[in-house]
Formats: C-alpha cells, structure tokens, sequence
C-alpha cells in the first residue's frame, strides 16, 4: 500500500511535504520535501535525541552545518546528521532551495504541524511552547555557547 498524498505544511515561509510519514505506514523511516525560500527563517540549531537525519539537496543551495562541519549543498549534495549531532540549516543563495529529508525512525508530520501551529499564532513564535513541542519529539535545542 502506497502513502496517500499529504497536504504541505507551512512554517513560515518553509514548506513541508510528507511523502512517506514512518509513523503512519509504520515503515520506520520517514521522507520528505522541504523548501526554503532565501534567506527564509529556519529552526534554531538542535540535534534528535532518537533520530537519524540525511538531506539530499534537489536544487539551489542548503547551508547544512552538523557539529562543527558546515558546507554549502549544491543539487546531488548529502549530508547526514547521526543521533545526538547538532545540526542547523539555512539558504544563503538567490534562489529556493529544495531538498529531501530522510528520518530514521521518522518524527512524523505531526510534529511539523505542531510547530506550524505555535508560529502562526500570531506574535512572534513563543519559545517556551516551541521547546515544549521540540522536547516532546525528542528534539534538543542548542545550548547556548558560552561567552
């Protein structure tokens, strides 16, 4: 049985489209689309307590930083962010970038329409109950570098 179609998701101006979510089919792994507008704001750097994370860029260019390494993905580029690993992304270039997401085991679009729903509350995003939702997925957020 094939995934059925999932509505994308909006988080500001990114965008998330579920092509298999691993906690519905039950496969484990899940995939999907994300689309970054340039200079698009993205999530604060974190890592996954449970999860594995590989980014295959389709088109323009995905700033990609795992620990301490950061490169610029290219179209054909990957990078993967094992468990525990704090990585951030951001699109530097004039054009969108798209990219496909693998998880393993998969957080699930819920979680994206989740954060969806604290950043379109209106306002700026509450921190404390986008923490809340990260924590709640296994997601850490970056400590604070020291000064």
């Amino acid at each position: 049985m094939q995934p059925q179609d999932q509505p994308a998701i909006h988080v500001g101006q990114l965008q998330i489209r579920y092509l298999l979510d691993g906690t519905v089919s039950g496969a484990g792994s899940g995939l999907f689309e994300l689309t970054v507008p340039p200079g698009a704001r993205v999530p604060p750097a974190h890592s996954h307590r449970d999860n594995e994370e590989i980014v295959y860029v389709l088109e323009g260019t995905l700033r990609y930083r795992v620990d301490d390494e950061v490169r610029d993905l290219a179209p054909g580029d990957r990078m993967y962010t094992p468990r525990g690993s704090v990585h951030a992304f951001s699109n530097p270039g004039e054009a969108t970038a798209r990219a496909l997401i693998m998880l393993t085991p998969d957080i699930g679009a819920q979680y994206f329409r989740e954060v969806a729903a604290v950043v379109s509350a209106g306002g700026p995003p509450d921190p404390a109950k986008m923490i809340a939702v990260m924590q709640r997925y296994g997601l850490v957020p970056e400590a604070p570098k020291p000064t």
